[in-house]
């Protein structure tokens, strides 16, 4: 009985100890298999327009960050989501259509962005593939630069 009491006395049970080694290493073990599996995710991406039209500028109000549905392994989709192994998206003005608002006095446009998946596509170069954008309009205004 003295050994019962001495092995409680003494700190944490062995058997607790054990128990929690092996939970820990399922768990990592399980989140290393679903890793590889097929899954979907929505993932927030930097972009930024570039081929901007001559004697034009976008205004400040123009999105820096939209949300994409991603499908693929999950080890890709998760290096996607961190922001240090994260570039930046590319909206490429001289090949993409955007229209004028309608009725719109000054320069403000708008994107379908379904006409972006390809182009999203093909810049993540990944095993995953874009498969919507959540955001279906994305508005930018342009402002004329004044000439010195």
């Amino acid at each position: 009985m003295e050994k019962n009491a001495m092995k409680n006395k003494g700190g944490i049970n062995r058997n607790v100890v054990t128990f929690t080694f092996f939970l820990i290493l399922s768990f990592a073990l399980w989140y290393i298999n679903s890793l590889g599996k097929e899954t979907e995710a929505d993932v927030p991406m930097d972009v930024r327009f570039v081929n901007v039209p001559k004697g034009l500028t976008i205004s400040d109000d123009a999105p820096s960050r939209i949300d994409l549905t991603l499908k693929g392994p999950g080890y890709s989709i998760l290096k996607h989501k961190y922001p240090l192994t994260q570039t930046s998206l590319s909206i490429d003005l001289s090949t993409i259509v955007y229209k004028r608002v309608p009725e719109s006095k000054s320069l403000d446009y708008y994107i379908i962005a379904s006409g972006l998946i390809k182009p999203f596509s093909v810049q993540l170069r990944s095993d995953c593939s874009v498969v919507s954008v959540k955001t279906d309009t994305l508005f930018l205004s342009f402002n004329r630069i004044n000439p010195k």
